[in-house]
């Protein structure tokens, strides 16, 4: 029995060891699906803000049906009850819906437990999904029944162009103004952000959640609903006839940049199937629809990518400069507070829609003015044409796209005038991007964005079939388009690269990120000349959304992106504009960061702090050639090296700068400037400047400050790029 009982006990030891090991992991476990439920809370709380907004949308879509009605049976009728009955068709049926389902979640969500369940609500919803494949069906014949409606009665076309929604609860805008046209597209953008929240929804919910099969299956669901749907609306509402009787369907569309006789110009780029066509948005006359103008056309079967080699020198197009388009980005930045203060002082719409106006102007030129990588296509027939575009992603995108159209058996050929009039004449129906890409453009309810700085580290990648040298850039959207404002290392001879660098980010109302893997070429003889520089092949792309829920919280959050079987994995967290703007004096006199510059430059014997004197040196040295110099992103650990090198005065810093990366320089010059306890432009001398007080009058009415000559030496530095 003792043997029995020992054998027993020593059991016991080394279960218990084997226990104690998994106890570990479990709590290891907990505390992760603890983070899981919590970004599950967020992700609800999101959609739930956003369901209420759309409910407002219904609610306003709604508001003018009943008192129509009224009217259709009198001797007067605004519309017919078969008008009304096809302009709102299931309307009401997609609002109660919407509106059981948020009554049943909001309670959920607001007393939230880790044991809360609603997976049911997304499974009904999306059993539901049937009232809107009917809504679908009729959409085309809605919307051309309320333009036909608008154009022939005055009344109608009042009410259809300002219908008033009603403001979340917490919102200080009690109304919006929108079109029915934007209303009536709202259910359809709808299926598809249900889809994601349910993407979301399940990455952040344990698989042994009750939730779990239940919002599989409501994924599902939709996922085949919204194929049914493309398949069902795509031919219907991208397809042209041509008189010949071919089909032809329109893939992809959008506002690009077109440099045609040296200048600007802003074209709007249809392609279809078998054809790529550029045209020009008419300016509409009184009562009449817009049209396009078609600049020109290339059939598929007969447009080629010239290759770096082949390629022609650009026509001369001027850059515009630098510290001009930073101007316009600070005007801009200043219309949009004016616009909200208007909002928040309930001020005349006249003055609203007149800041509105000014800020689209420059945001106009901004967008005609900022891109400047080169995308050209050549006619085989000799004709070559040249977009310039701001994100390498669209020009790959534009590419791939019409390189995958190419593979097909297409035929040359040439379009008669009536053949091209009708071509042109359908691109207003079937075009999906409505309106140029800018903020002011914006409908009220849509997110503004993120202001503030963007931490991101990217660590690696794996999923290369093969070693190569390999960097990434990063791009986010700001004032309404992408730019580049990243790029790691390129790390050589790898199929897994470790880059483990951190960049600071500004964000401007940006509301994606983009990651972009590339393969560096070192083949001299593929150059561009455009720029002169080397064409590197792009291995893979992706984009995340920058959800605020998910990104605004202090702590790290590491996610990977998927692109063509590479797989790249970063962590990003959000600094506000609020937070980042707060000027925290250094507790230690002796460096140079935080110390007020009137210290520095008295400890210094200098009238221009050395940090500001050798950063702009080795600017003008090696960076003044460089294209957004100040506006890409230097690694971040570079930048803190840098910066504790000029702090302790190491006798180092000219050595270390002559090696350094040109834009970890320009991002520890932009780093101490930020981090000074007082802006060289103070709080009180910031309006005067922006009147464009004369320097003279500046210097004979207030004492030299420590800031003036620093200040002094930044806009020559600036002035000088600019002459370049």
């Amino acid at each position: 029995m003792n043997s029995k009982h020992g054998r027993a006990w020593g059991l016991s030891v080394a279960e218990g060891k084997e226990r104690e090991g998994r106890g570990a992991q479990g709590r290891l476990l907990g505390v992760e699906a603890g983070k899981g439920l919590e970004m599950r809370k967020l992700v609800l709380s999101g959609f739930l803000a956003s369901e209420e907004i759309y409910i407002n949308q219904l609610e306003a879509l709604l508001l003018p049906m009943k008192p129509l009605k009224a009217t259709a049976t009198t001797s007067q009728p605004v519309l017919t009850i078969q008008q009304i009955e096809t302009i709102f068709y299931k309307i009401q049926d997609i609002y109660e819906i919407h509106k059981e389902f948020y009554d049943n979640l909001c309670p959920k969500v607001q007393q939230w437990d880790s044991q809360v369940t609603m997976g049911h609500l997304f499974q009904k919803l999306a059993s539901q999904l049937g009232v809107y494949k009917a809504f679908v069906d009729n959409y085309k014949v809605a919307l051309e029944t309320a333009e036909k409606c608008s154009q022939s009665n005055n009344q109608f076309q009042k009410i259809s162009e300002e219908l008033k929604v009603k403001g979340p609860k917490d919102s200080k805008d009690s109304h919006t103004s929108v079109t029915m046209e934007a209303l009536l597209y709202k259910p359809i953008d709808r299926v598809t952000r249900s889809t994601l929240v349910l993407h979301d929804l399940l990455k952040h919910t344990p698989v042994d959640h009750p939730d779990y099969p239940l919002l599989q299956d409501a994924l599902r669901i939709s996922q085949n609903f919204l194929s049914s749907i493309n398949e069902d609306i795509d031919p219907r509402r991208t397809a042209v006839t041509t008189p010949k009787g071919e089909t032809r369907q329109l893939v992809k569309d959008g506002f690009l940049v077109e440099v045609s006789e040296s200048s600007r110009k802003l074209r709007h780029v249809f392609l279809f199937t078998d054809v790529l066509l550029c045209a020009k948005l008419k300016k509409a006359s009184a009562g009449k629809h817009q049209q396009y103008d078609c600049k020109w056309y290339i059939p598929l079967a007969d447009l080629v990518f010239p290759s770096p080699e082949e390629s022609e020198a650009s026509p001369q197009v001027h850059p515009f400069p630098d510290h001009e388009l930073e101007d316009m980005k600070m005007k801009i930045s200043a219309l949009k507070s004016e616009i909200q203060k208007e909002k928040a002082n309930k001020g005349q719409s006249r003055a609203i829609e007149r800041l509105k106006k000014k800020m689209f102007e420059n945001e106009f030129l901004l967008l005609l003015n900022s891109p400047t990588i080169p995308f050209r296509i050549h006619n085989r027939n000799g004709k070559s044409y040249l977009f310039l575009l701001s994100s390498d992603y669209e020009r790959s995108e534009w590419r791939e796209a019409i390189q995958k159209l190419q593979k097909k058996d297409l035929q040359a050929f040439v379009l008669s005038s009536v053949e091209l009039q009708v071509l042109t004449g359908s691109c207003f129906k079937l075009r999906t991007v409505h309106n140029i890409p800018v903020t002011s453009n914006k409908d009220d309810d849509e997110s503004p964005g993120l202001y503030g700085f963007l931490h991101v580290i990217v660590h690696s990648a794996k999923g290369f079939k093969q070693s190569a040298n390999l960097y990434c850039t990063l791009e986010v959207d700001s004032f309404g388009y992408f730019v580049s404002k990243a790029k790691t290392r390129v790390f050589r001879d790898t199929a897994e690269p470790k880059w483990d660098e951190e960049f600071e980010i500004e964000l401007e109302g940006s509301q994606s990120l983009r990651i972009l893997c590339y393969e560096k070429c070192y083949d001299k003889t593929k150059v561009n000349k455009d720029n002169n520089e080397i064409v590197d092949k792009i291995m893979g792309k992706g984009q995340i959304q920058l959800d605020p829920q998910t990104v605004e919280t202090k702590n790290w959050h590491t996610d990977v992106i998927e692109m063509n079987g590479i797989k790249v994995e970063f962590s990003m967290k959000f600094t506000s504009r609020d937070m980042s703007l707060k000027r925290t004096p250094s507790k230690k006199q002796t460096g140079v960061f935080g110390v007020k510059i009137s210290v520095v430059t008295k400890r210094e014997r200098s009238k221009v702090p050395y940090i500001v004197r050798q950063c702009v040196e080795e600017v003008e040295k090696r960076g003044i050639e460089e294209v957004g110099i100040y506006r890409i992103s230097g690694v971040a650990t570079d930048i803190q090296a840098l910066k504790a090198v000029f702090d302790a005065n190491n006798k180092d810093i000219l050595l270390m700068l002559s090696d350094m990366d040109i834009n970890a320089i320009a991002g520890t010059l932009k780093l101490y400037f930020r981090e000074l306890p007082e802006p060289l432009l103070t709080d009180r001398l910031y309006p005067a400047f922006m009147e464009g007080i004369a320097a003279e009058r500046a210097e004979k009415e207030n004492p030299p400050l420590a800031g003036y000559v620093p200040a002094g030496f930044i806009f020559s530095h600036t002035d000088q790029g600019v002459s370049y």
